[in-house]
């Protein structure tokens, strides 16, 4: 990470900031989000992905629409207010929404209602606004293929661009030209909202960046089957001459599951990427370098190598190790990206070929704490007397429970007391976040990071995410209150204690 001094910071994602319109967006309390930060000694607000996402897939941050697009719920309307992009009696009919979750039935139409207004407001004067032409040219290499997608699938009411007529699934030239006439309007209002939220993220990052906090974003290995990305660039994917994939990613079978995890996700044809100096990668992580000054790569492991299911299989049993494409795309990304500074997710298995790929990059890899009392602890590679300078550690993340969830709902007693002999005192529920907090942030890692939820003390009912649930995640929101002057002064005061200012 190239850091110069101990740091830590915050893990939230910009959904669950609290404000007036039942999303956390980039508007005002983003940048009062920021002012906290700074004035709680945090140099560092990790989220996760910004991409499009999929309402049929539970409004997952991991299962967008593209690689590269943003998702349009986080633009502000308070902005546009300020820009005179709406009016203020644009803004009627927004739906009571109750504090602390957000509804994406509720506020997802809402939003997207103001968003075709503005569009609507701006549309006379589009075709000569010189910075909208700069934006469309400028993003030209995916942004022409998304607002296309994206018009096409609200034509074909939501559904998969697998699904569609073969000649647009195939993307035909006389169909796509064809589709860019019918729906020009509904094309160029799409590229209108990436303007939107592309000039929004741009006033977050100048706040962040005069505030002194870095932005940390998040980067899935994999894509969407039904994303933009493998319409558009289906011969960097293994499909059959349908567009249909030939093999899915998954996991094999462990301790955990006995026929492993089957996530649907197309294989990279990482073959053809190498002929292309695997151009597509550079191109996405030098946007995530643009948009943010630091960037987890997910699933790190899948980069030396993946495990490869048939897609006609029902569950990920029968699948095969392949090998990944290792150095060379890194090599790539390092010579066309050299400002990039990535922090690999190396939960899990992880196997001497991850270790040797991570030591040759110098990559920090991630240490959750969650993970270190386990029968093993002494040799424990999450305990923090085994956690190494060059890590980024954790109490928990978005997958795990709030630390005291964790510990009123999936530890035993053989746990709970490790945890006291190794602290050297009694921990219960009332105290056991402050305690991983202290742990992690008086660890050797370079970088501590803190989902707020934890800093917050909730519990289950704080959780983001519960991995194989289908429904309910991805909701939290902070209320109003917990962004306030008495926790910034004790997140400020732990920063200072643990040499992290």
């Amino acid at each position: 990470m190239n850091s110069k001094h101990r740091r830590c910071g915050v893990l939230t994602h910009v959904s669950s900031l609290p404000g007036p319109y039942g999303l956390g967006d980039f508007g005002p309390e983003c940048g009062r989000f920021i002012d906290f930060l700074a004035e709680a000694g945090q140099s560092v607000w990790q989220m996760l992905p910004l991409t499009p996402v999929n309402p049929g897939a539970g409004n997952s941050p991991y299962s967008g629409y593209s690689a590269f697009a943003g998702n349009v719920l986080f633009i502000s309307p308070a902005l546009l207010l300020r820009d005179g992009v709406l009016r203020e009696a644009d803004m009627a009919g927004f739906p009571e929404t109750p504090p602390g979750r957000v509804q994406f039935d509720l506020v997802t139409p809402w939003r997207l209602r103001l968003l075709e207004q503005a569009f609507d407001n701006a549309y006379p004067h589009l075709q000569t606004d010189r910075d909208f032409l700069d934006f469309c040219r400028e993003e030209i290499h995916w942004l022409e293929d998304y607002a296309l997608f994206t018009a096409l699938k609200k034509e074909h009411g939501g559904s998969a661009w697998f699904q569609w007529p073969v000649e647009l699934r195939l993307r035909e030239g006389p169909a796509l030209d064809a589709a860019r006439e019918r729906l020009g309007y509904g094309v160029l209002r799409e590229k209108f909202f990436q303007y939107l939220f592309a000039g929004q993220w741009r006033e977050v990052r100048r706040k962040a960046a005069a505030s002194g906090v870095d932005l940390m974003g998040d980067v899935p290995i994999y894509v969407s089957l039904d994303s933009a990305d493998v319409w558009a660039n289906r011969s960097l994917f293994e499909l059959d001459d349908t567009g249909l994939p030939i093999y899915c990613a998954g996991a094999p079978p462990d301790y955990f599951s006995e026929t492993g995890q089957l996530w649907g996700n197309p294989i990279y044809a990482w073959d053809r990427l190498r002929e292309t100096g695997f151009s597509w990668w550079v191109r996405r992580l030098a946007h995530e370098s643009w948009r943010f000054d630091l960037v987890r790569l997910d699933h790190f492991r899948g980069f030396c190598g993946f495990w490869q299911v048939p897609a006609c299989e029902p569950t990920a049993q029968n699948g095969v190790w392949i090998p990944g494409p290792g150095r060379a795309l890194f090599s790539a990304l390092r010579e066309a990206v050299p400002d990039l500074r990535l922090v690999a997710e190396d939960l899990g298995l992880i196997t001497p070929d991850v270790i040797r790929l991570m030591d040759e990059l110098q990559l920090p890899g991630m240490k959750v704490l969650q993970f270190a009392f386990s029968g093993d602890m002494p040799e424990n590679a999450y305990i923090p007397h085994n956690i190494t300078r060059q890590s980024v550690v954790y109490t928990g993340t978005h997958d795990n429970n709030t630390t005291r969830g964790w510990y009123e709902r999936e530890t035993d007693e053989d746990t709970r007391r490790r945890l006291n002999e190794y602290c050297g005192k009694t921990v219960e529920a009332w105290n056991v976040s402050e305690t991983l907090v202290r742990m992690a942030l008086g660890s050797v890692a370079d970088l501590a990071i803190v989902p707020m939820q934890d800093y917050l003390n909730l519990g289950e009912e704080g959780r983001m995410n519960i991995p194989g649930v289908a429904g309910g995640n991805w909701s939290w929101r902070m209320e109003e209150s917990a962004r306030n002057g008495d926790t910034a002064a004790r997140l400020r005061g732990l920063a200072r204690t643990y040499g992290r200012i």
